[in-house]
């Protein structure tokens, strides 16, 4: 054997077996992790196969639940109709115009506009985890929502509406929902991005605050029984739930660290 040759050899001759800049990129790195690198480099498929199973997972809930409280629970029924008609004694004309306000707070056309303004914002950033987590956890709400009140069809309450009612049935609440992950998910990604200061503790309390005008002004207004504005919350809560692990599979961009 040959020794002194392998001894003087410069590092530039390794073999690509031995080379770690060819390990990484090269075919035989492919050939050994085949299904890892194709999971780091394409995980467009494992996002949408994630979304799927969350939107069966969640319309089966969501369905079971409406189909429980509507044909099984008949004393939480009751108690819906004698919350219902509470509100209805409370109304006075400032009352019915501030939650005019709250409830147009979740209509679809707000949820679009203000949805724009952040994924705008966060593209100028390039953040992209971000969008996606937002974009995610809208996407799975209104698809889960629109399944749930196509199978679950509760009538709305049996007390004077001050809106027009929707074509959509009762249960769940979608304005509830959809304030949750819209503003709650704005809520996390600002205290991610914004540094601390007195003008982003106040966007935090504006943004925590509006889930809760949304939901008390639905009930106010004879829209929703209180179990339909639960049954929301508690969707848009998991849906960010879902949105958060879609988030950690896509891929941080350099820019994604750093705070505006």
């Amino acid at each position: 054997m040959n020794l002194t040759s392998r001894e003087t050899s410069s590092p530039d001759s390794l073999s690509p077996r031995m080379d770690p800049t060819v390990a990484d990129g090269g075919s035989m790195q492919g050939s050994r992790h085949p299904d890892t690198t194709r999971a780091h480099d394409h995980p467009a498929r494992s996002i949408v196969g994630l979304f799927l199973a969350s939107y069966v997972a969640l319309s089966a809930v969501m369905v079971g639940l409406g189909l429980l409280i509507i044909h099984s629970l008949h004393g939480v029924n009751r108690w819906d109709v004698s919350v219902n008609r509470w509100f209805v004694h409370q109304r006075s004309g400032p009352l019915n115009d501030a939650t005019q306000v709250g409830s147009h707070l979740a209509e679809t056309l707000t949820v679009i506009a203000v949805a724009l303004v952040v994924v705008i914002w966060l593209s100028i950033r390039k953040d992209w985890r971000s969008v996606g987590f937002l974009v995610s956890a809208i996407t799975v709400e209104v698809t889960v929502f629109l399944t749930t009140t196509l199978l679950v069809d509760r009538q709305r309450p049996p007390v004077l509406k001050l809106d027009t009612a929707p074509p959509t049935s009762s249960f769940p609440s979608g304005h509830t929902a959809a304030s949750i992950a819209l503003y709650i998910g704005v809520l996390f990604i600002i205290g991610r991005r914004m540094r601390p200061s007195v003008g982003r503790t106040l966007l935090q309390i504006v943004l925590l605050a509006a889930p809760f005008a949304v939901g008390l002004s639905r009930l106010y207004r004879g829209m929703h029984h209180p179990t339909d504005v639960f049954a929301g919350a508690l969707l848009g809560l998991l849906c960010l739930a879902v949105a958060g692990r879609i988030a950690t599979m896509l891929r941080p961009e350099p820019m994604e660290r750093t705070r505006s």
